[in-house]
């Protein structure tokens, strides 16, 4: 948890020295695109800045009143990320399509400069959250991603116009690489709800859990089962377990190997409830085998 804070926390010190830069450069190039990209920076520098304080949140450990923890704060940064990465977008473009029917003109050697600028800086906080593993990370990557496609973007279209005078790529290059990345942050998006709302994760498949279960010899059923995540990561699991007599003489190695399995399906953390079917307080407890 303390890496995952250093990484935002670089995060933001990059991107926020970077937007200032980016606002002088834009005025100084007369550069509408750096302008709107800078008010766009300026949104992903609010949107890390809350991601570090929620993941500081999130590092507490449980108490009597928060016995998973504190968690699920992040997901709550990868919301607000979201939401501001996709108004951003939106923001881009509003000033991106007035600009399909009158390009402007722009100091195309400033522009080159700032960009090259803009992928080191915004490139090395991508990387840096790339290596993270929360759904936040991620979201956040993609803020940052965002940003250094953006430069490239910027680069490409400042070097043509430099040299053939077309004024009309950069904007076509900047509305592709902005729809581009609305898809994917949407994506991130419908994963931080379905978490939220305890939905099975999208990396596991409960059909698939149920059915490696029951290949368990001495296992006759499976109900009552839920799966959900707490932050994207740590993923849990609670069920029945109807099993035959035999297995409930042993009970600790029983729930061993079942945990094993469960294991393999990154689900780590499971409390399961063994029974044998006379005692099943499942409806399908009468379609299963006899127990004996």
């Amino acid at each position: 948890m303390v890496k995952r804070e250093r990484r935002i926390l670089i995060s933001v010190l990059l991107n926020t020295c970077f937007t200032i830069l980016e606002i002088i450069g834009g005025l100084w190039t007369n550069s509408l695109a750096i302008i709107s990209d800078a008010l766009h920076d300026f949104g992903d520098s609010i949107a890390l800045g809350s991601s570090w304080l929620l993941e500081r949140g999130a590092s507490r450990p449980p108490d009597s009143n928060r016995t998973f923890g504190y968690q699920r704060l992040s997901l709550f940064s990868a919301l607000i990320s979201g939401v501001v990465l996709v108004a951003g977008s939106i923001v881009i473009l509003f000033q991106v399509i007035p600009r399909l029917f009158t390009p402007e003109l722009v100091d195309a050697k400033g522009m080159i400069g700032i960009a090259i600028i803009g992928i080191i800086f915004n490139g090395a906080g991508a990387f840096i959250l790339k290596k993270g593993e929360s759904l936040n990370e991620k979201v956040l990557s993609w803020h940052l991603l965002e940003d250094v496609l953006g430069w490239v973007a910027i680069l490409i279209g400042s070097i043509i116009i430099l040299f053939w005078n077309n004024h009309l790529i950069d904007p076509l290059m900047t509305l592709g690489i902005t729809v581009f990345i609305l898809y994917n942050v949407t994506k991130n998006l419908k994963e931080a709800v379905n978490i939220l709302l305890q939905g099975v994760p999208q990396h596991i498949s409960i059909e698939n859990v149920k059915r490696e279960l029951m290949t368990i010899k001495g296992v006759l059923g499976v109900h009552d089962l839920h799966i959900w995540s707490l932050e994207g990561e740590t993923d849990i699991l609670t069920g029945h377990i109807v099993v035959k007599r035999a297995l409930l003489k042993t009970p600790d190695q029983t729930r061993r190997a079942l945990k094993e399995v469960l294991e393999k399906h990154h689900i780590e953390h499971s409390t399961l409830e063994l029974e044998s079917k006379d005692l099943c307080s499942g409806v399908e407890c009468k379609d299963w085998p006899d127990a004996r």
